[in-house]
């Protein structure tokens, strides 16, 4: 629930925090305080788990409180970027106004821990495993080392899974060594099970952006997500004798790390009957938009627009970009003329980066126009900018690069119709592509130097 970096404590009750906080009755930790703080905190503030700290007693609690006071105050806790929308998300880490206001109100009387007797059962978890015990858990063969300093790394890391017959995941969890310089990573299956033999140089794994042979992508974790599994009836085909690969991106931060994952798999019983598929706007993170941000730009935006040649229920969106982006949206036009809201972050953070679960599936008909829209602030107002003077930013793979897009995973409504929609969206990204190519012949260069790496 709480960022690992410390939080400045000035404004810690909001003004609407402390009127409220003036109708409250006496709050005490047991009666009041509790229930919220393990209902909505004590998944990830607990021992082995991502947050830097417990939350699983009252000293745990009244140590941070004025911490905690802040960060709820202003919204930056619990870790939900998403706005309200047109369809309500499950498993939203929202707090209430009021629940805001009592634990300001908690704060300001002096924390009182109350009477014994009320205090609420601690919470319990089935597992070291947010999502339970996995139906399979492997560990990485060998450390991979990064350095202190240097540039952001990408490193495929590939191990055999050993399975003898074609399974269906449900959902992925790692539990990274080094978790302080993984940035994010990308899960793939190569279903020749050959990409553990390939090696470059002496740490594990090879370089680039390619991962094994014809890979099948299986999802993937970035800063401040949670895992999820798939909505029941839904998963992912793992092939038997694939080899499951991890695609890193590590980022530097000035001490040298040692990361060896260990990764649990999900897997549903029988075969989902339709197929999940995924609409990236813009395509590929934005390689083929022209990003390019220049210095002191307030509101760089990057569009794009899709639209559906068959209906198509949505699963769940998400977004994904660097420092300096702002703000994200994805809406749905449908065929009527009615604007529906998919997605809204306002205030984009690196660290945080989900996915949002729809809490049923919505069913976007023929027709409807997906739009998908990224904004940069590339000035000093921005407090996440890492360049001051603000520098030129071009599209890359380093953290202090951008990229972008907006992106819905969902299933066709008609499973007959999904070589369709597969096949209708990759007319759209092979468009994508090749206007960018047409209009700049140099950046096919570009695109073979980055595929090579």
């Amino acid at each position: 629930m709480f960022a690992v970096s410390a939080l400045a404590l000035s404004s810690v009750f909001s003004a609407a925090g402390v009127a409220s906080a003036a109708t409250l009755p006496s709050l005490t930790f047991n009666k009041q305080i509790a229930p919220i703080i393990y209902n909505n905190c004590a998944s990830c503030h607990r021992p082995g788990e991502a947050a830097p700290f417990s939350l699983l007693s009252y000293s745990d609690v009244a140590k941070k409180g004025k911490l905690i006071a802040a960060v709820t105050a202003s919204h930056y806790m619990p870790p939900w970027k998403a706005e309200p929308t047109s369809y309500s998300f499950k498993d939203e880490r929202r707090l209430t106004e009021s629940q805001i206001a009592m634990i300001a109100a908690w704060v300001k009387e002096g924390m009182p821990e109350g009477n014994p007797s009320d205090a609420p059962q601690l919470p319990t978890f089935k597992s070291g495993w947010m999502l339970g015990e996995p139906d399979l858990v492997v560990e990485l063969p060998a450390a991979f080392h990064i350095p202190a300093e240097g540039a952001d790394i990408y490193r495929n890391i590939a191990l055999p899974l050993g399975l003898t017959e074609d399974k269906w995941l449900t959902a992925v969890d790692m539990k990274p060594t080094a978790r302080s310089v993984v940035h994010h990573v990308l899960y793939f299956a190569d279903p020749s099970g050959k990409a553990h033999l390939r090696k470059d140089g002496d740490e594990p794994g090879f370089p680039g952006m390619t991962a094994g042979n014809a890979p099948i992508q299986l999802g993937g974790w970035a800063l401040g997500a949670q895992p999820h599994k798939e909505p029941d009836g839904l998963a992912l085909r793992l092939p038997k004798g694939s080899d499951f690969i991890i695609q890193y991106h590590f980022h530097p931060t000035g001490k040298a790390e040692a990361e060896k994952a260990l990764v649990g798999f999900y897997f549903a019983k029988e075969a989902p009957r339709r197929t999940l598929m995924s609409l990236q706007l813009p395509p590929t993170y934005g390689l083929f938009s022209g990003l390019d941000i220049a210095p002191n730009t307030k509101d760089y935006v990057l569009k794009d627009s899709y639209v559906l040649p068959a209906d198509m229920d949505a699963v769940s969106v998400g977004a994904h970009a660097h420092y300096i982006a702002k703000e994200m949206k994805m809406t749905a036009t449908l065929p009527s003329g009615e604007v529906k809201t998919l997605l809204w972050i306002k205030d984009w953070d690196f660290a945080w980066q989900d996915r949002y679960y729809f809490d049923h599936f919505v069913t976007l008909p023929k027709g409807t126009r997906i739009d998908g829209e990224v904004h940069w602030d590339n000035t000093t107002d921005n407090p996440k900018n890492p360049s001051n003077p603000t520098i030129r930013v071009t599209w890359g793979e380093q953290s202090k690069d951008e990229m972008g897009s907006v992106f819905l995973q969902g299933v066709p409504h008609d499973e007959a119709d999904l070589s369709l929609l597969r096949n209708d969206y990759g007319k759209h990204q092979n468009e994508t592509m090749n206007a960018r190519i047409k209009s700049d012949p140099a950046f096919m260069k570009k695109l073979q130097a980055l595929l090579a790496q």
